[in-house]
């Protein structure tokens, strides 16, 4: 339910064939409305999130922050600098972590251990997006995401991203980035172990299937710009099949984490666990 109301608001702004900028902020006030409860709707989908909102507690100021990020995607697409982009982020990617943990059924104090984790892995998947998407999103959408003041540190014009010319000063920038986003990923993936059991297989597995898009940029040199890298379905079931394979033998999910992602360059030991964590059987 909460998937289905990420997607219905994102489509308000980013669908093929949107509508003019206050059609498209009605659509979403609208929506704001219908998932707080604060208006009927005869969409089931709107009417099922406003229902898992209240009966899991999940705070208003999360639902208004999403639909905040929505809205500024209708007149924002530049980004001058990483705290604007974090700004935004907290509302298209943060928030979407604290209501996932919300759902999760936490007990006070689990809950509070794991928020501040699952808001940088929310910031993490959005950063991979965003470097993934390089291309997608000036060819569809005429955005850069990529923070201006990192281009200009690297001598990279916007207009050089517009334009979608490649070298080595565009690669430096998303190497820049991607080492700020592996670091996000270190501080999201060292919480997973504070959610419920039957819950952390599937938000390691999504952390490893994300970061493995950062093996397919290394190997094109940086270039998300001549186009997209893409997971293959057989690379998708490879990673499924190998973490879940992991995890029946060690249920740490930093160890198992960083032994699947033999190419992430942790920045510290996290509580003793190497790139290839203790107990976990090497099948690379």
């Amino acid at each position: 339910m909460l998937y289905g109301f990420f997607r219905i608001a994102d489509e308000v702004v980013d669908a093929e064939d949107t509508a003019p900028p206050a059609e498209q902020r009605a659509e979403l006030d609208r929506l704001r409305a219908a998932a707080l409860g604060e208006e009927p709707t005869d969409d089931p989908v709107l009417e099922a999130f406003a229902e898992v909102c209240e009966r899991n507690d999940i705070p208003d100021a999360d639902v208004h922050s999403f639909v905040d990020a929505m809205a500024s995607d209708i007149d924002t697409d530049r980004y001058e600098t990483y705290a604007d982009l974090e700004a935004y982020m907290d509302g298209s990617a943060a928030a979407v972590g604290r209501m996932m943990t919300a759902i999760m059924d936490l007990d006070p104090e689990a809950e509070a251990e794991a928020l501040p984790h699952a808001t940088k892995l929310g910031e993490a998947f959005q950063m991979t997006n965003f470097l993934r998407d390089v291309r997608e999103d000036v060819v569809e959408r005429d955005r850069i995401y990529l923070p201006l003041e990192t281009l200009r540190r690297h001598g990279v014009s916007e207009e050089q991203i517009l334009d979608l010319e490649f070298d080595e000063n565009v690669a430096a920038a998303v190497r820049e980035e991607m080492a700020r986003t592996e670091r996000l990923y270190e501080e999201g993936v060292a919480g997973i172990k504070y959610l419920p059991e039957d819950c952390q297989l599937a938000v390691l597995l999504a952390a490893v299937l994300y970061v493995d898009h950062h093996r397919l940029i290394r190997d094109r040199g940086y270039d998300t710009v001549s186009a997209t890298p893409e997971l293959s379905f057989a690379r998708k079931i490879s990673l499924l099949v190998r973490t879940r394979w992991k995890w029946q033998w060690n249920r740490d999910p930093e160890a198992v984490f960083y032994d699947m992602c033999t190419d992430f360059e942790p920045s510290r030991e996290h509580h003793g666990h190497g790139p290839h964590g203790a107990g976990v059987p090497q099948t690379d």
